[in-house]
């Protein structure tokens, strides 16, 4: 059994190396990568999966193997280097940095010398609308990380003071951690929130404060982990979703909050799509980026903020003007 951390890379690498090698046999191409045919097999069979967005009939990799050899038939464009967009590039980065500051990585220089090569790189291609260093991770509060990676390692409960986005409240809670991951570039604590009686994702960057008790963590049975491989937010039935257009100085909005899609305009400008329960706490959101955020959708929601804004403005009329 082989992890996800050793199957990437060797998934990453095995296109490249099979176009090189035509008609490799399959126990030759299984001894390159160290691993048994049947492994190799395995991971032929995963890249059939893989592909172009789209992911139909000529979007997928291709690939001919039988009891002996391997040739691919169409590459999906693997064998061009890779080009990162702008926004994919920040998204390295700040996934980089929140892995080189996490405790325990086993190769801590290796984290630090591509995050060196990739600074590089971005800071010659000086993408226009580029925001770098606004990762949550950046403002993880370093006693805070440590107190969590103490509860969870030590197996103690944890009294930490949580800011909800969501919802705009910041409350006191006792929980029982069960993990800390890394997702999306984005430190979390898994754990058992006693006053919401179930699993939550705690981000790290959104606790204030952690204090370690003296009690051991004793998640119930019923708190089993999250499955993250389909992204850690999926869509809710009572969840709506928005579609606003942000100028340079509110892209922050795509990076704090969670976005289903971000598309680059001109000038440094994005449109995103994001979902939202809470429809009085959108509309907050939206008038304080004030004149930097246009809502496209939906009609209620941006006649919402059309009707809050005017009623602000009408109640500064008996205001002398500066």
């Amino acid at each position: 059994m082989t992890s996800a951390t050793q199957r990437l890379p060797r998934l990453l690498a095995l296109v490249p190396y099979l176009l090189s090698r035509p008609g490799i046999p399959i126990a030759d191409a299984a001894t390159d990568f160290g691993v048994t045919p049947q492994q190799l097999r395995k991971d032929l069979e995963l890249l059939w999966m893989c592909g172009l967005p789209g992911y139909g009939p000529g979007d997928l990799i291709d690939l001919s193997f039988d009891s002996d050899s391997i040739t691919v038939t169409y590459d999906a464009g693997m064998r061009r280097p890779l080009r990162l967009t702008a926004s994919e590039a920040t998204s390295l980065l700040v996934a980089l940095r929140a892995l080189a500051d996490t405790p325990g990585v086993p190769d801590s220089d290796a984290v630090q010398r591509t995050l060196a090569k990739v600074e590089n790189a971005v800071g010659q291609a000086r993408p226009s609308g580029v925001v770098i260093g606004l990762g949550a991770e950046e403002s993880v509060d370093s006693e805070v990380r440590r107190t969590a990676q103490s509860a969870v390692t030590g197996g103690k409960a944890l009294r930490i003071r949580y800011y909800t986005a969501s919802r705009d409240e910041i409350s006191e809670r006792t929980v029982d951690p069960m993990r800390l991951l890394l997702v999306d570039g984005r430190s979390y604590l898994e754990a058992w929130c006693r006053s919401a009686h179930g699993v939550r994702m705690f981000r790290l960057d959104r606790i204030d404060a952690a204090q370690l008790l003296d009690e051991p963590a004793e998640p119930p049975s019923e708190a089993e982990p999250t499955d993250v491989s389909a992204g850690l937010f999926q869509p809710a039935p009572d969840q709506r979703v928005a579609e606003v257009e942000l100028e340079p100085d509110a892209r922050w909005v795509a990076e704090y909050y969670q976005v289903d899609e971000v598309e680059e305009l001109p000038g440094g400008r994005a449109r995103v799509r994001m979902r939202y329960a809470d429809s009085a706490w959108m509309t907050r959101l939206l008038l304080g980026l004030g004149g930097q955020v246009a809502v496209l959708s939906p009609g209620e929601l941006r006649d919402d903020v059309r009707q809050r804004a005017h009623a602000a403005l009408r109640r500064t009329r008996h205001l002398p003007s500066t």
